[in-house]
């Protein structure tokens, strides 16, 4: 009896508490080399597809430049964003332009902000919903302290909230090589750069589960970034059983922020677009810095020329 005790125990998966996880998707309507509105619109329903048969919230951060064929505005592209609202599910702010906050002025990039608001405000309206969050492009959140204060305040001023990312990753990289393959015809390697994707995306979700341990004493809410493109339009629904495989609910980004980790002060002001676990441990000293954060498998890198 005793044997079979300790077998049941180490056979059952231990959790300190619930995971949960927020999932957030950026450059809507679509990111992709597949630029043709058929593709978009099948990139779009297959997204919603897995979404959907999962019953998880997410948010889309918009990208409003390419809700316009030159001046005028393509209603068939504001039709993939119909979708995610007829989906039940909420829309964010991503810039007009897709600009950085560390490369344009401060007036230039609260202009864009405002200009990428317009339709999607309208879009929000008509289901009774105010637009909300916003995301910095390249997660890039200005060069100086007062920039950062400044453009805070802006942001309180419009009420909005921003939308951290705890669990970055180069879904991007992926997603070009997955593309390309795609242009080439090459489906061997569409189907070697998809086998190598939910793996890496797992090796990188327990590495933010370690830096949460090691700054904050327990895995706090996540917040996931991934983008709007043609390999999370074959494989989110891979992503979802494994978040949840590993032992996480996937919770709405107004819940995730309810945890106090996303009280701590961001005071990063470096070049890249980081990781807000990142920033935090780096308040406290690169010591608090979690090792050997995983890479991007050297064959997806060298096809696309991208870096990380």
């Amino acid at each position: 009896m005793k044997i079979i005790l300790i077998v049941l125990v180490f056979a059952s998966p231990v959790f300190s508490q619930q995971r949960t996880i927020a999932i957030t998707i950026d450059d809507l309507p679509v990111v992709s080399t597949r630029a043709d509105l058929k593709n978009r619109q099948e990139i779009t329903r297959k997204i919603l597809g897995h979404i959907t048969k999962a019953k998880v919230p997410v948010i889309g951060f918009v990208n409003e430049n390419k809700l316009y064929a030159g001046e005028k505005r393509d209603e068939k592209q504001i039709d993939l964003l119909r979708m995610w609202l007829d989906a039940g599910l909420e829309l964010g702010n991503h810039t007009f332009s897709h600009n950085s906050l560390n490369t344009n002025s401060l007036a230039d990039y609260e202009a864009d902000f405002l200009k990428g608001e317009t339709i999607t405000k309208e879009l929000l309206a008509t289901k009774g919903m105010p637009i909300r969050f916003f995301r910095h492009p390249y997660l890039q959140s200005g060069r100086t302290m007062q920039i950062k204060a400044d453009f805070d305040a802006f942001l309180n001023q419009h009420a909005y909230t921003i939308a951290p990312v705890t669990i970055d990753n180069a879904d991007y990289i992926f997603s070009r090589a997955y593309d390309l393959a795609y242009d080439k015809g090459d489906k061997k390697l569409m189907k070697k750069v998809g086998d190598a994707y939910v793996p890496y995306m797992e090796s990188k979700l327990a590495y933010w589960e370690r830096q949460s341990m090691r700054l904050l004493g327990r895995e706090m809410s996540q917040t996931l970034l991934i983008h709007a493109n043609f390999i999370n339009s074959d494989y989110l629904d891979n992503l979802i059983a494994m978040f949840k495989r590993r032992g996480y609910k996937c919770i709405d980004i107004e819940t995730a922020l309810k945890d106090e980790a996303y009280r701590l002060p961001d005071t990063y002001i470096g070049a890249g677009g980081i990781s807000w676990l990142h920033r935090w441990a780096l308040e406290r000293g690169k010591q608090n810095l979690e090792p050997n954060e995983p890479t991007v498998p050297d064959f997806v890198v060298k096809y696309t020329g991208l870096t990380e």
